[in-house]
């Protein structure tokens, strides 16, 4: 019988090589899987590269597994935000790499890659510093840059509910970048606020199918009703 829940967050973990890309999903603050990233920095991995929409804010999750030095390379959408200090601190001092990917550009990467297609056509940063060493071509007489797709080793997410299967659901706009990185992650490993039974899901409800998802454990938050 299918059952991905685990008992712990060090078991959803699991192993982490160093230098290890990691996919972070969360607009912000919201739908970021904190306490998968908890677990992330329990298990001791560095050097590891971070894919998310923005880097971080504050002094918890993302922000401070990059304050305790365990990030080489950021590739995100917005750096700078409110609250995003540490961030700011590490890039000066030039103890973190950056690159700026334009936010329809990353989910699209990321899409890419759990869709198994290796690079895409976007005229977004045509003409601009994103675009530097890109290859360009002409369709219709626009020009458009190749992109590439963005895989990941893993994928933290949080989801709303979930079952045994891996079946996801979210909650407004917790949904975010959450569904493309569990598709581009090797392996996926869920946070869920609420569990399921399988079949209880309304299958026209699913967004990210079990078949995308490796491991879930269940932290409960919030009322299901709400």
């Amino acid at each position: 019988m299918i059952d991905k829940f685990v008992r712990s967050i060090a078991e959803a973990i699991g192993a982490v090589a160093d230098g290890a890309t990691i996919l972070v999903g969360g607009f912000g603050s919201v739908g970021q899987p904190n306490a998968l990233i908890e677990g992330l920095i329990e298990q001791g991995a560095k050097n590891l590269t971070v894919v998310a929409n923005n880097a971080g804010t504050g002094h918890t999750g993302l922000a401070k597994l990059m304050e305790l030095g365990r990030v080489r390379r950021i590739l995100c959408s917005f750096p700078r935000s409110a609250g995003s200090v540490v961030f700011e601190e590490l890039y000066r001092a030039g103890k973190i790499e950056l690159e700026i990917v334009p936010q329809g550009t990353l989910a699209e990467r990321l899409r890419a890659a759990g869709a198994g297609i290796p690079a895409f056509f976007t005229p977004t940063a045509v003409g601009t510093r994103l675009a530097e060493g890109k290859e360009e071509r002409e369709f219709d007489g626009r020009r458009y840059v190749m992109e590439t797709a963005l895989p990941g080793d893993l994928a933290l997410i949080e989801a709303w509910r979930a079952d045994r299967l891996g079946n996801l659901t979210y909650r407004e706009s917790g949904r975010n970048f959450n569904p493309v990185m569990a598709m581009a992650g090797k392996v996926a490993v869920v946070q869920s606020q609420h569990i399921a039974e399988a079949g209880e899901i309304d299958p026209e409800t699913i967004i990210t199918p079990g078949i995308f998802v490796d491991r879930v454990v269940h932290l409960p938050y919030g009322d299901l009703a709400a």
